[in-house]
Parts: C-alpha cells; sequence; structure tokens
C-alpha cells in the first residue's frame, strides 16, 4: 500500500484547487452526505475542477453506511459515465470516507479517490489510513477493504461547524492516540479543556494526532502487527456501538469508542499491569466529558461478548484485544479470560453509577 499523503490545510479551497490541477483524471465527482451537502459543500463548490461536478449526495449517519446507499453510489457512477480514470472526492465525515473509499475500491476494480473530512472523527482516523468499508448484517465495517486515497486535506475550519456529540467522538480516537504514542502528548490531551474549546490549539494538536496515526500505519499497511496498536478501545467498543445499532438508539462511533477505552484499560490493568493510577485519570476524564453508555446491563453480557467475536482482529475464533502495559508500551494480540471481560463491564457500570 503506498505511503498516505496527507495534507494539513491553512486554506483548503486553494490547496485543494492546487492538487486537483496536478493529477491527471478524465472526470471528477464529488459524494457527500445530506449534512455535508450543505454545511461543507458551499465551501468548496468554487474551487476549479470542482465546479460543475457531478454531486452524489446520501443519507447522513452511520446506519446508513450500508449496502443499499453503495449501491446507489456505484450507479450513479455508472450512469454519469465513470471511467477507470476518473477521481471521486469524499467530501465527510467517517461514514463518507470509509463509504465512498469503498465504493472507488470496487468500482470498475478501482478509481482513484480523494478524501476531505468535514467531522474530527474523520479528519484524526477514517479518511487515514486506508481503510474503507461498510456495515454488514449488524456488524460494524463487516465488509471492507485496504484502499488508500490519493491524498487526504485536513482543514480544521470544518470543526466550528460540528455539534458538541460529534467533537467528543473524533477526541476519543485522539485519545487513544495518546495513550498508545507517550506521556506528553497524552498529558497534553488530558489537560484540553473541552467545554471552551481553543480551536487553534486543537488544530495543533489534530495535526500530532494524524501523524501518530501515520507513523503506525507506515509501519504495518495492512494490520499484521502492529497497526493494530490503533484498535486499543475498539473490540469492546466496536460492540457497544453494534449493540446501540440493535437497540435502535444508535450512538456515535467515538463515544462508543470512549466506553471501550475504559474497559479496554481496565483489562490492561488486570492482564498487563497498566497502572492504576493512568487508569483511573482516563476514566475521570471521560467521565467528565463523555455521555455514559447506559443502554446495557448485565442480561446483555453474552451478547456484547457474542458480538466481540465479529471482530476482525480474531484468529481461530479467539478474541484478540489490544492492551497496553503503559502509556506507549503496546500489547498486540491479547487472549483473555471471559471472565475479566465481564469484569471490566461491571467496571465500567459502576465507574459511570449505572
Amino acid at each position: 500500500m503506498e505511503e498516505q499523503h496527507v495534507i494539513i490545510c491553512k486554506d483548503l479551497p486553494a490547496e485543494l484547487g492546487a492538487f486537483l490541477r496536478s493529477v491527471p483524471y478524465d472526470k471528477l465527482f464529488v459524494l457527500t452526505d445530506t449534512n455535508t451537502r450543505e454545511k461543507c459543500y458551499p465551501l468548496l463548490c468554487g474551487v476549479p475542477g470542482i465546479q460543475g461536478a457531478p454531486v452524489f449526495t446520501v443519507e447522513a449517519g452511520d446506519t446508513h453506511k450500508e449496502l443499499e446507499q453503495l449501491a446507489g453510489i456505484w450507479m450513479r457512477l455508472s450512469n454519469e459515465g465513470a471511467s477507470r480514470k476518473s477521481l471521486l472526492l469524499n467530501v465527510g465525515g467517517g461514514m463518507i470516507t470509509d463509504m465512498g473509499g469503498f465504493a472507488a475500491a470496487t468500482f470498475k476494480r478501482g478509481i482513484r479517490s480523494v478524501n476531505v473530512p468535514t467531522t474530527l472523527m474523520a479528519s484524526v482516523d477514517a479518511a487515514v489510513g486506508g481503510k474503507t468499508g461498510i456495515n454488514f448484517n449488524g456488524l460494524k465495517n463487516e465488509i471492507g477493504s485496504f484502499y488508500p486515497p490519493l491524498c487526504v486535506l485536513i482543514d480544521c475550519v470544518f470543526l466550528r461547524t460540528l455539534d458538541r456529540d460529534n467533537l467528543l467522538s473524533g477526541y476519543a480516537e485522539m485519545i487513544k492516540h495518546g495513550l498508545i504514542s507517550n506521556r506528553e502528548t497524552y498529558s497534553e490531551l488530558l489537560a484540553f479543556d473541552l467545554d471552551r474549546v481553543d480551536y487553534g490549539r486543537l488544530n495543533e494538536m489534530v495535526a500530532k494526532s494524524v501523524a501518530v496515526k501515520q507513523r503506525v500505519v507506515a509501519d504495518d499497511p495492512f494490520e499484521l502487527g502492529i497497526r493494530k496498536a490503533l484498535n486499543l478501545g475498539h473490540t469492546v467498543g466496536h460492540a457497544f456501538e453494534s449493540l446501540s445499532f440493535k437497540k435502535e438508539r444508535p450512538v456515535l462511533h467515538g463515544h462508543a469508542v470512549a466506553a471501550g477505552l475504559v474497559c479496554e484499560l481496565y483489562i490492561s490493568h488486570q492482564v498487563c499491569g497498566f497502572p492504576m493510577e493512568l487508569l483511573s485519570q482516563t476514566v475521570y476524564y471521560i467521565k467528565e466529558y463523555y455521555p455514559a453508555f447506559a443502554m446495557y446491563d448485565c442480561l446483555d453480557y453474552e451478547t456484547l461478548y457474542e458480538l466481540m467475536k465479529h471482530d476482525k482482529k480474531n484468529e481461530s475464533g479467539i478474541i484478540n484485544f489490544t492492551l497496553l502495559a503503559d502509556i506507549g508500551e503496546v500489547r498486540i494480540n491479547q487472549a483473555v479470560n471471559k471472565e475479566i471481560v465481564l469484569e471490566s463491564f461491571d467496571f465500567y457500570r459502576e465507574s459511570f453509577g449505572f
């Protein structure tokens, strides 16, 4: 897989225009969702090359990251005369960059794409790294591929359009990046006031967070080893997210990851000796800003455990966790006793008081 080309922009329209002029293509297509068509596309529609390009708009929200909408994108590309030399510009959050990337990967066996993430989640995680996919059969990202975009252009100007829940969702991934990086980065993240956001400071922190992911992906582009570090919080987090879909009360991905981090740091403490002081600091910070994932009780434990068995990191039916011995000390492929996993659900409920 090619090295990721990421541009941290100061003037997105100018830099996107310059990039498009540097890339040969026969036709350009733009993919948005109902939110980004209204709030974000107007900032880009005057860019030379984008003017007059067909715009495909799908329903917003991760519950719509599914086969029917994917087929609609394929249909539009086909009907609009897209060829293997065409370019798909994905303007949106993680749902758009995931699904648009997968549409590009599969249409005519692969056309090129460019990601312009418009949420914090997409900027620091979904749009970077080359993972694409859709949800299937009630499972998160069950169908997908590794297919990197030509370029990712990140500009925090879009972050000012986000509501609080979406800002928190992306910040959970930044917390994860801090945990797998170093204490200095992690301390900076826990010192950030999410009630009074300094967007200039956040822009600098986003660049650092993206750099963490880029380093990991460059070392292991196809997730054969250390890239699994990026799955910290996601084994439990994806199970929480899938449960929320089953209960028809969907939560944002990053909110589920934040809850998953609490559980998996508890497991890390029990299995790898992750310091209790750091566990307590993290729980305190997440509890201060994030709503409790209170839609489960002990009757849901077996369902959650079964959902975790579908995690893509698993081998031979064994649930593989990414855990920490300390900040920056990652332990991948950790098989964990079921009792400890269920204890982590108890720990989360006790920590959040439900």
